[in-house]
């Protein structure tokens, strides 16, 4: 009988052990810089880089739960000016379509593996003052979430964490 209760107690910890546990997420999980590996969103079926193949950008999460984001076209055309104001109607579009920048407070709800960003000034006004959940995960060094895109098609960004 002795048998069978150890048998039985040795299946129940090892099946326990090897099922996969989902980690719970906190704010403090995303503390840190994080560099833009990917933007991409799917469309008619096609996989399309947002912000073109090699995308640079930083996403800062701090511990006082503020963020900053800037993500950049590697590729953005240079102003023949040189004259920020005085750019030609090509090159604004072309600056303006290839970055997104916005800042404000974050938080993480574990529940849904989520974060949430509370939007306080963007480089796209339409999400100032916005507030935004994005579903995320982590595995390692890279952070992986959905955007709902300043496109209107929802983007997979993909993120690793700065050395």
């Amino acid at each position: 009988m002795n048998r069978i209760v150890v048998s039985v107690a040795a299946s129940a910890i090892l099946s326990c052990l090897a099922i996969p546990r989902a980690e719970a997420q906190t704010a403090q999980d995303l503390v840190g810089t994080w560099t833009l590996v990917s933007t991409v969103t799917e469309q008619g079926g096609a996989k399309v880089d947002t912000l073109g193949p090699n995308p640079i950008g930083t996403l800062m999460f701090g511990t006082d739960g503020r963020y900053t984001l800037l993500f950049l076209r590697r590729d953005l055309p240079k102003v023949a000016s040189n004259n920020r104001a005085s750019q030609t109607a090509e090159e604004s579009k072309a600056n303006a379509q290839g970055t997104i920048g916005h800042f404000g407070t974050y938080r993480v709800d574990a529940a849904d593996k989520s974060f949430v960003l509370r939007i306080e000034g963007s480089t796209f006004a339409n999400w100032t003052g916005a507030e935004q959940r994005r579903p995320f995960s982590l595995s390692g060094d890279e952070l992986t979430y959905t955007s709902p895109g300043s496109t209107g098609i929802p983007a997979t960004v993909v993120m690793r964490r700065a050395k």
